[in-house]
């Protein structure tokens, strides 16, 4: 079957983005070929199994256009022969008006090169996030004739302007959105003039690439130094993951009480987070590992005895959805302490499956952590109900199957 479908992306492969690598092999397990094109190129020195799995060939944009001036020249040359090149220049200069900057400007660069080095066989362009990598999708689509369709996250959901979010919705050419939390499908919805386009589709876990969990963890509760409880964290050090919060929680546990913390990831943050830790006297007690690949997050899920995550708005506005990894902890039923907060509570119930704390507030995280510690009994309890939920009401087939069917009928009618 030739490939009908170009999947647009800000990066590939990225290892933060476990839920698009999930997305694509699922939907070539459904028969759907797919071509994966990229505005960046890898920055992280590792890839998930889940990578090399998925069969569709990747192709790169300039990420910047005086890298690839001939590209860019000839994507410009190629334009004037469109029959859309008025309508795109026309909204590239109301856009241009309202958001006078290089970036924008850089997005018609790419999308110019797109819509020449597309291969006709594709007929459709299916974007991940609402943000640059819609502007870029969008423009090609205009220039082009084709039609569209997006996936929205997060921080596209929440720090993209309203014009911005209100335009790309309505867009003639956009075919349909989906997003993944019941507040971002909201907070999308109550923008667009056809809020009927916009479905919730959570991303779920591909439960089949996981382990079974564990049958028991050790009894630990935290009174003995030589064996203290494990607490895990996973996610890139930026404001919106509220690291800094679980580090001063930390801080503030009882002396008596004894643990370590391994957190997995980068970000730009990262630095900052361990010279916070140090100044807290927690450098010994805490170890930053860095990005890793999946399989090696799973064997630190399985040994920890508790997974936390204490996400927050950021100042700029970002906030996350539901975060993969609390599932991923949930796969291995790992009690888990989180905030009530964003898509979290759409899978963790307080005190069913997990416990919930109020976003930004430290010292309620540090009791939770506190109480859960000491509690053996009770983390079992948790873990297991968050697994039970997660294979009943989180499971990824039914994503894969939503997505699928209206790919199908965008891109190989």
């Amino acid at each position: 079957m030739p490939v009908r479908i170009a999947v647009l992306v800000k990066g590939y492969p990225r290892l933060s983005e476990t839920f698009i690598a999930q997305e694509l092999l699922g939907l070539e397990a459904r028969g759907i070929p797919l071509a994966i094109w990229s505005l960046r190129r890898p920055h992280d020195g590792a890839v998930h199994p889940m990578h090399r799995q998925i069969r569709a060939p990747v192709a790169y944009l300039p990420e910047y256009l005086h890298e690839a001036p001939w590209r860019v020249l000839r994507g410009a040359a190629a334009a004037l022969r469109r029959p859309g090149l008025g309508a795109l220049l026309a909204l590239v200069w109301r856009d241009l008006r309202r958001d006078p900057t290089p970036n924008r400007l850089r997005r018609l660069g790419q999308a110019l090169v797109l819509a020449r080095e597309l291969p006709a066989q594709i007929t459709h362009l299916h974007v991940h996030y609402l943000h640059t990598p819609a502007s870029v999708g969008r423009y090609a689509a205009l220039l082009t004739g084709r039609s569209w369709s997006v996936s929205a996250h997060a921080k596209d959901i929440w720090t993209t302007p309203d014009w911005e979010l209100a335009e790309k919705l309505d867009d003639a050419r956009l075919t349909f959105a989906v997003t993944c939390t019941a507040a971002g499908a909201e907070r999308l919805r109550s923008l667009a003039a056809r809020p009927e386009r916009v479905s919730l589709v959570y991303h779920g876990l591909d439960l089949r690439r996981f382990p079974e969990p564990p049958e028991a963890r050790p009894s630990r509760d935290g009174s003995d130094p030589a064996d203290p409880l494990r607490i895990v964290t996973v996610g890139r050090a930026v404001a919106k993951k509220g690291f800094d919060d679980l580090l001063d929680a930390l801080a503030a546990l009882p002396p008596d009480l004894h643990w370590r913390l391994a957190h997995l990831g980068g970000g730009e943050a990262l630095a900052a987070l361990k010279a916070k830790a140090a100044a807290l006297g927690l450098d010994t007690r805490v170890a930053f590992l860095g990005a890793r690949p999946q399989p090696e997050v799973v064997a630190l899920l399985r040994e920890a005895d508790l997974f936390a995550l204490p996400a927050k708005r950021a100042p700029s506005g970002d906030r996350d959805g539901l975060p993969n990894v609390i599932m991923e902890a949930a796969s291995q039923r790992l009690a888990i302490v989180a905030t009530d907060f964003a898509g979290i509570p759409e899978f963790l119930r307080d005190g069913i499956e997990g416990r919930l704390v109020p976003p930004g507030d430290w010292t309620s995280l540090s009791n939770a952590i506190n109480l859960l510690a000491r509690d053996p009994a009770e983390r079992a309890r948790l873990g297991a109900a968050a697994l039970a939920r997660l294979r009943t009401e989180f499971g990824a087939q039914a994503g894969f199957e939503r997505i699928a069917g209206l790919l199908a009928g965008d891109g190989m009618s």
